[in-house]
């Protein structure tokens, strides 16, 4: 299992390599730059120069490439040009919440997507089946902004279940220890804050589960009738083992292989796909600033966080890797 993780990690880094510098060649041939975005339109090409020098943007390009490996390598992702503050401080303070919703997400996504599609396959054809092929098909055709517009209008503003933006209502003073609202909650004993922290993620949670509820569904479903047709599932039957065995054992474990790589690559993709539903809901976390950061050409905002969304897609995939290695001994033989 070591050797697996090392040799997974070493392949990672020419990987990572590479996507630098293609992010970082795109990002300096976008149209303006930084120092027409702070300066404005009236700017003069004095001006403007005045800002680049003090920026490093008059350098060669791969002497900026060269320094900004450096501050990667010290962790150093910059000073956003906007705020003035450190890229790595205004990301830390946001992902939290970015990372929490995506992870409630994620896990409604698997707890109902999974027994959902399980079930749908063993009663193929039958009206559960049915709802959920459908069901699912609306899942992925529904545009996530419309469906938040549509959650927060019905079950926030006409219902009154829910609150509609924030994190926190006003007047919770909660203690912040890690950033996770619902977690800090938890951890100071503040329970009155842990629940106001989870009604205000149920409607954003809802909304970006949409989609990866609805692919697990149907990879699920898909995988699980592939499985049920095989021999060996057949002669386990035919020996009489109790049909929990068999489906714990025999189907669920083998099923579970493409449907554990799908949760891999959809959650990283989440917490890229974060930044709309954030901003539906006002939710605090790292959209607003990203959103901020492509109006103002803000670019070591962006380029720090592309290169966190990447880093944190190639540690999934190791995870997902790892995870299968456990599933099915076979990978790691070979």
């Amino acid at each position: 299992m070591l050797r697996l993780v090392v040799r997974r990690l070493l392949q990672l880094i020419p990987t990572l390599l590479g996507l630098s510098v293609l992010l970082f060649i795109w990002l300096n041939r976008l149209p303006g730059g930084p120092a027409s975005a702070i300066l404005g339109e009236k700017a003069t090409e004095a001006e403007i120069a005045r800002i680049n020098r003090a920026l490093g943007l008059d350098q060669p390009l791969y002497v900026q490439y060269w320094r900004f490996l450096k501050r990667i390598g010290e962790l150093d992702l910059g000073t956003s040009v906007q705020t003035g503050q450190p890229v790595w401080e205004e990301f830390t303070l946001r992902f939290p919440a970015t990372v929490e919703l995506s992870l409630a997400a994620m896990v409604i996504a698997i707890v109902v997507g999974v027994p959902l599609g399980y079930f749908a396959a063993r009663n193929r054809g039958g009206w559960l089946d049915v709802t959920a092929v459908s069901g699912s098909l609306v899942g992925i055709c529904v545009p996530v902004f419309f469906l938040a517009l549509i959650l927060k209008g019905v079950f926030a503003v006409e219902l009154g279940l829910f609150p509609t933006y924030g994190r926190q209502s006003t007047g919770i003073d909660a203690t912040n220890v890690t950033g996770f609202a619902v977690l800090d909650g938890l951890l100071t004993g503040e329970l009155d804050a842990a629940w106001d922290a989870v009604t205000h993620l149920v409607l954003p949670a809802v909304t970006l589960a949409s989609i990866p509820l609805a692919v697990i569904v149907r990879m699920t479903r898909a995988s699980v009738l592939e499985v049920l047709g095989e021999d060996y599932v057949r002669t386990a039957e035919s020996k009489g083992l109790r049909p929990r065995v068999v489906r714990s054992r025999h189907v669920l474990r083998n099923a579970m292989l493409p449907v554990v790589t799908a949760v891999g690559l959809l959650t990283g993709s989440l917490l890229s796909g974060a930044v709309l539903t954030e901003s539906v809901f006002s939710f605090g976390g790292i959209g607003s600033f990203i959103r901020r950061a492509i109006d103002g050409r803000d670019y070591p905002v962006l380029v720090g966080f592309i290169m966190f969304i990447a880093i944190t897609y190639v540690l999934i995939n190791l995870l997902v890797d790892v995870a299968y290695s456990l599933i099915d001994p076979r990978v790691r033989v070979h």
